[in-house]
């Protein structure tokens, strides 16, 4: 059986998007399995008397950020572009994801989700985008979409985020090996080398 590295993401966050585009491919060089783990950042912002993303309320560190993941993505040879709006509401992208952890089509729709926007600036809270998302996937959108909607998925995520608070986490991307956390798209080697042993 090989080793898993657990890969905590959130939608809204703008350095889970390189993180996810390459999470698979640094894991599969060390043979290690991904256990995709989408939540929800607000819920743990809430916790902390936080009601917007820590880049607006401290805009030096936004003005940072910007610019850093504008290098990260120049230097990794991403696709990039400023999203008009920050942070964008995840959340139905993340119920999709969650309800559906164990579907062969989730790291692609979850790349896809996170290049739509911060490279295409489009709006993963709508519908629409989410719907050609999928069926770019080959798959049938509107059960897909409909079953997110549902209150089984709704609890699914809501379990997830509680987890996620529950395992110590406070921002993403975040990594858990063998109960250790790894915090940052920075960390990502760190976490695959200790998963890998």
């Amino acid at each position: 059986m090989s080793p898993t590295v657990e890969f905590w993401f959130e939608f809204a966050s703008t350095y889970s998007y390189p993180a996810a585009l390459r999470v698979e491919d640094e894991a599969r060089a060390r043979g290690v399995e991904v256990a995709w783990r989408p939540f929800l950042l607000r819920p743990i912002f809430a916790e902390q008397g936080w009601q917007d993303s820590p880049f607006n309320l401290y805009p030096a560190k936004g003005v940072y950020m910007w610019r850093d993941l504008e290098r990260i993505c120049a230097r990794l040879g991403l696709p990039w572009r400023r999203p008009s709006v920050f942070p964008r509401n995840g959340l139905h992208a993340a119920r999709v994801a969650c309800a559906n952890e164990e579907a062969s089509w989730l790291p692609d729709f979850v790349r896809c989700v996170y290049t739509a926007n911060f490279a295409e600036d489009r709006d993963p809270a709508d519908s629409a985008v989410l719907a050609s998302i999928l069926e770019g996937l080959g798959q049938t959108a509107a059960p897909i979409l409909e079953a997110s909607r549902g209150d089984e998925a709704k609890a699914k995520l809501r379990r997830r985020t509680d987890e996620a608070a529950a395992h110590g986490l406070f921002g993403a991307p975040s990594f858990r090996v063998a109960g250790e956390l790894y915090w940052g798209n920075d960390r990502l080697e760190a976490a695959l080398d200790h998963a890998a042993g």
